[in-house]
């Protein structure tokens, strides 16, 4: 079955490869379009392209040139777009290598997927040495046939106690096939809905850019701003989706060590204070508390939760940082003086894109995304989150994990 599974896997990253690099010259093929339509934009109104030709020994000294009936001659050099794409383009290939990276591991992910499989052909052939009847390997494939996949409680049923091991076995195979397909749909419906938005800001600005930018300084620079701005919003969206997407698949791996609580606590406090003057922090943490885990996964859990305090919190209001032991279990706690919730927005708050009416009216709504991870954090470290939140006098989520 192992090399079976890395056979399999390999074939898949080879089209995974295959899939990045057709992306990436489609990426390419576009620029290059979107640059000469661009310059041809410039040819004045009456007048039209003579000749269009390069010049230059070098990538840097490259220039292309279009002459026009008129006699204008209108240059530009391709190399000064390389800083406006340069940061995109190595966002793109990180992103592309490392999920490559991590589909040249998934030999054990495959091999793991395939175990009902695996059980299923242990039982077919202890089925098939068994002195069974006909009758009941009729029973068995009529059950097989009958089931309906849409239905999201559909199970193998024969009634036949001797076939009951190899009934719990396939159903094992539905379940775990059906929760993979669910798990993919989530995934693309959830990425296609929120990466809708900034692609459709970029589009408006590129023909606003097309139309009034060439001439309107204001309008230029504007439209460069937003660009940089929405381009940075989809980087760490995608950032996110591709964390959930390998704590899902389980590829999300944690380094377990002892550490204290407090000193990770007084970090991001520090940080907190350093990077947001808008509003108060206080920091209650004074005696140690050890904990097992994943320093760093704990860390951005505990940083996602400060955000999400300062978004939701007005300027000057109090953030507080602590740590402590809760029921004698090591815990942090999170808590400011912002707008709140009220019951109903409280049991939805770790959802994936839940944003809560205050966030959603806001310029900072941020991606939905950020409580998603660090309760997946938390969760991995089998730990648990009280959350208190009155609407008008703020919330405070205290984070406990096993002793």
């Amino acid at each position: 079955m192992t090399s079976i599974a890395r056979k399999i896997n390999m074939e898949y990253w080879l089209k995974q490869f295959s899939n990045f690099l057709v992306l990436d010259m489609v990426l390419v093929v576009l620029v290059a379009i979107g640059f000469f339509l661009w310059r041809e934009g410039m040819v004045p109104e009456g007048d039209t392209v003579a000749e269009r030709f390069f010049r230059g020994h070098s990538v840097q000294s490259l220039e292309y040139v279009i002459t026009t009936v008129k006699g204008i001659t209108l240059t530009y050099r391709p190399a000064l777009l390389i800083p406006l794409f340069k940061m995109p383009a190595i966002v793109l290939l990180i992103v592309e290598g490392l999920m490559l990276l991590g589909e040249l591991t998934g030999a054990g992910r495959v091999r793991h997927h395939m175990k009902p499989l695996y059980e299923i052909a242990i039982k077919m052939d202890e089925v098939a040495r068994a002195p069974f009847s006909l009758e009941k390997m009729e029973n068995i494939q009529q059950a097989i046939s009958s089931v309906n996949t849409d239905m999201p409680d559909a199970r193998v049923k024969t009634g036949d106690k001797d076939l009951r091991s190899l009934e719990i076995a396939i159903n094992n195979l539905i379940d775990r096939m059906r929760e993979s397909h669910k798990q993919q749909e989530r995934f693309v419906s959830d990425a296609s809905h929120e990466l809708r938005t900034p692609i459709a800001v970029i589009q408006g600005y590129v023909n606003m850019l097309d139309r009034w930018g060439k001439t309107d300084e204001q309008i230029l620079d504007e439209s460069i701003e937003a660009l940089k701005n929405e381009s940075e919003h989809m980087k760490n969206l995608v950032e996110q989706l591709l964390f959930l997407a390998r704590g899902d698949s389980g590829r999300n791996t944690l380094q377990f060590e002892d550490f204290d609580l407090t000193e990770i606590a007084k970090d991001v406090y520090d940080e907190s204070v350093m990077i947001d003057e808008e509003h108060r922090y206080e920091l209650q943490a004074d005696e140690p508390v050890i904990i097992h885990g994943d320093m760093a996964m704990i860390k951005q859990s505990m940083r996602i939760m400060i955000q999400n305090a300062s978004k939701y919190s007005n300027k000057g209001d109090t953030i507080i940082i602590g740590s402590r032991y809760a029921d004698g279990c090591p815990a942090y706690i999170v808590q400011d003086e912002g707008i709140g919730m009220g019951q109903s927005e409280v049991v939805h708050v770790f959802e994936r894109f839940y944003r809560s009416d205050g966030a959603r009216n806001s310029a900072e709504g941020g991606t939905g995304l950020g409580l998603s991870i660090a309760k997946w954090i938390i969760d991995a470290h089998k730990g648990e989150i009280e959350i208190l939140s009155r609407p008008e006098f703020g919330t405070r989520f205290t984070v406990k994990f096993q002793k």
